[in-house]
């Protein structure tokens, strides 16, 4: 592993431990609270709202392990269901955000499923004040197409992250911020792939062409 590679995966492992740090700290604020409380009502309160927390940590832990990890337990291929429920879950408690999608076949290659879980969350965090997010998916003849669009009021987009799907941002510049977008884009150039962006006024659309994957 070349030092480029040991800084990325250091970086992904900030990367999930920032995302985690919400959900895992209200866990720990729940049982703080229901240490001290008397009032049943209150209590059952508590007990929801560790439900909640316990519920959205392990779905990220879930999106998390295969969009970064190796996808242990699952051969070449993985059932986009898996992918889609994922994501789904991922927006569930978001009522500002619909996932529309477009899926044709059962299954896509481990680096393609990557891709796309990158996309949708690269996709959901562009959507502060929600929105639709539309998820196609293809394989066909060896090859994977995905494209992600994103389209709301109002596009939160990093232009250090466009640049780091496009293999043009610096080593000196990747950050937490950009090591999922630049992990995705090194899978692509290995696959002999693309990826691409398009950014307007309402909607952030996100393609990759992946042959081989």
């Amino acid at each position: 592993m070349t030092t480029s590679s040991l800084d990325l995966a250091s970086l992904l492992c900030s990367r999930l431990c920032h995302d985690m740090l919400s959900p895992v700290g209200a866990l720990s604020n729940g049982l703080e609270l229901l240490a001290d409380e008397k009032d049943p009502e209150m209590r059952q309160r508590c007990f929801e709202l560790l439900d909640q927390s316990a519920r959205i940590s392990t779905d990220k832990l879930k999106f998390f392990r295969l969009a970064f990890g190796a996808a242990g337990g699952f051969g070449e291929l993985v059932p986009v269901s898996e992918a889609q429920a994922l994501i789904d879950a991922l927006v569930a408690n978001n009522a500002r955000i619909v996932v529309n999608w477009a899926l044709a076949g059962d299954s896509l290659p481990k680096p393609a499923i990557k891709t796309l879980l990158n996309f949708a969350h690269i996709g959901i965090e562009a959507l502060p004040r929600g929105g639709t997010l539309d998820v196609a998916a293809e394989f066909r003849d060896g090859s994977s197409e995905i494209v992600v669009r994103a389209a709301g009021p109002r596009i939160a987009f990093d232009r250090d992250i466009g640049r780091a799907l496009e293999g043009s941002l610096p080593e000196g510049e990747l950050s937490s911020r950009t090591a999922p977008a630049t992990m995705i884009q090194r899978m692509a150039q290995e696959q002999g792939g693309k990826l691409q962006f398009a950014l307007s006024e309402g909607a952030l659309v996100l393609g990759a062409m992946l042959p081989g994957a």
